[in-house]
C-alpha cells in the first residue's frame, strides 16, 4: 500500500503535467481532472497543492486566465531584466502616494514580482511588502512615489 506522501507526490506530479499545457482555468477543473485520474481531492487540497507547486493564475495570450507553475524566470532571479519581465507579466496597475507605490497583480503573483524587484537592486526602492495580489513599495529617502512609478512603468507596468 502506498503512503500518503507517495500519493501526494504522485498527485502533484500529475498536477504539474496538467498545468503545463496552460489550459487549467480553475481549481474545480483541476480537481475534476485529478478525480478522472483516480485522485479524490477537496478544493482545500487542490489549493494547498497549487501553493506548494508555486502555481499562480496568469493572463493567457487570449486574455483569459489560467494556472501556471512559475520557475526561476521570475522568482529569486537577480537583475533589472528579470524585474522588467516580471513587471510586464504580473503588474496590472500601479499608483503612487508620497514616497509609496502600490502595485496590483493577479492573485498569487505579488510575492514573485516583489522578489524580482528586490533582486533588481534599484537604488530608488528601500523595500517591498507583498500580499497575495498587492505590493507596497517604499521609495528611498528623497525619491517621490511618482518618480518611482515612472521608473517601474518604463520597465513594463501599465
Amino acid at each position: 500500500m502506498s503512503s500518503n506522501r507517495d500519493t501526494r507526490n504522485s498527485r502533484r506530479r500529475l498536477m504539474r503535467q496538467l498545468l503545463a499545457d496552460g489550459k487549467v482555468t480553475s481549481q474545480k477543473q483541476l480537481a475534476t481532472a485529478l478525480a478522472d485520474a483516480g485522485f479524490t481531492v477537496t478544493q482545500a487540497t487542490v489549493s494547498r497543492d497549487l501553493d506548494a507547486l508555486g502555481a499562480v493564475r496568469v493572463k493567457s495570450d487570449d486574455n483569459g486566465i489560467h494556472y501556471e507553475i512559475l520557475d526561476d524566470r521570475f522568482a529569486f532571479k537577480q537583475g533589472i531584466e528579470s524585474a522588467a519581465r516580471a513587471m510586464s507579466e504580473f503588474a496590472q496597475s500601479i499608483a503612487a502616494s508620497a514616497n509609496l507605490v502600490v502595485i496590483h497583480t493577479a492573485p498569487g503573483a505579488a510575492h514573485l514580482l516583489a522578489s524580482a524587484l528586490d533582486g533588481a537592486g534599484l537604488d530608488e526602492i528601500l523595500g517591498t511588502v507583498a500580499g497575495d495580489d498587492t505590493i507596497l513599495i517604499v521609495a528611498t529617502d528623497g525619491v517621490e512615489g511618482s518618480k518611482l512609478v515612472q521608473i517601474l512603468e518604463s520597465m513594463g507596468a501599465g
